[in-house]
């Protein structure tokens, strides 16, 4: 069971890079970002792809993380330029990435178990401490620039950014593509963490991503004063953690993926319900006429 516990947190901790990423365009940027999906096992094969050229491994991470980049600006084309909607267009990435990670190394599986890490260079959980807390600190501190805010308030208010002389367009690019780059490090950590790649380890990442930060809201629910950052973090700690238990339990590691959406359901439903209950029966109409309006204005 300790084992068993600690793989969970090593892994939740590599998950926790992934929820940092798609935090940023489905919280701040309010985007459905599929390409996730294609980006993830993008960072894993180009990770494969170097360090079998006998690059440095730490070198080889960075430069997945800048093949996320290039994913994410891909999606960003496609959203910004061409006015494809961004669902659309992350499920166009998605499947344009498929056949680029096949053609990187040319085959669907690479076992990488005779090549160098990075967690070579001491205590796997130690090293994964380290690399979420620097990404953590970087991510807070940019967030906290003026280009940052923007970010942010593009999310919250495009018509604002626009009417300061800015072009929100700009930061949809740079928010997609530092949530893929942080994504695409997050499938090289895991490579190296399972010592193989593997066209499908991307399949169902985006629920794995989303349960993290849903999970991370109902922790906010306890701590209004945690970053969200931080919530991200703890909340793919603990959904690796209720996915180990439920293995341990019994449970085939086949039945991952429907533990995952269950995960999902569960704290969605939790998230939207225990609130309502400490509303009035005013409030809750006046919520759902709000709810009501904006939805009749999407439509």
């Amino acid at each position: 069971m300790n084992s068993l516990i600690i793989t969970s947190i090593e892994q939740g901790l590599i998950f926790s890079v992934l929820a940092m990423g798609v935090f940023i365009t489905y919280k701040i940027l309010d985007i459905p970002d599929l390409s996730v999906e294609g980006t993830f096992p993008l960072g894993a094969f180009v990770f494969a792809r170097f360090i079998i050229l006998g690059v440095n491994p730490i070198l080889s991470t960075l430069l997945a993380f800048g093949a996320g980049l290039l994913g994410g600006l891909l999606t960003a084309i496609l959203f910004t330029k061409l006015k494809i909607k961004p669902l659309l267009s992350g499920i166009l990435t998605m499947t344009i990435l498929y056949s680029v990670n096949l053609r990187i190394n040319g085959k669907a599986n690479i076992p990488l178990f005779s090549y160098d890490s990075i967690f070579d260079l001491g205590s796997s959980m130690i090293i994964l401490i380290g690399i979420v807390i620097l990404i953590k600190i970087i991510l807070d501190l940019f967030l906290k620039t003026e280009i940052g805010y923007l970010l942010i308030a593009t999310g919250d208010n495009e018509s604002l950014v626009k009417s300061l002389g800015q072009n929100s367009n700009k930061y949809k690019i740079m928010g997609l593509m530092l949530a893929n780059g942080l994504v695409a490090m997050s499938g090289a950590m895991m490579a190296q963490m399972q010592g193989f790649v593997d066209i499908t380890m991307g399949s169902s990442i985006i629920v794995v991503a989303l349960a993290s930060i849903i999970i991370g809201d109902t922790i906010r629910k306890s701590s209004e004063k945690m970053k969200n950052t931080s919530r991200a973090i703890l909340g793919a700690i603990s959904y690796k953690i209720i996915g180990g238990i439920a293995i341990d339990l019994g449970l085939a590691p086949s039945d991952l993926r429907a533990i995952s959406a269950i995960i999902v359901i569960i704290f969605l439903s939790y998230n939207n319900f225990i609130p309502n209950l400490n509303l009035s029966k005013r409030e809750r109409g006046v919520a759902q006429n709000a709810k009501n309006r904006k939805s009749i204005k999407e439509f």
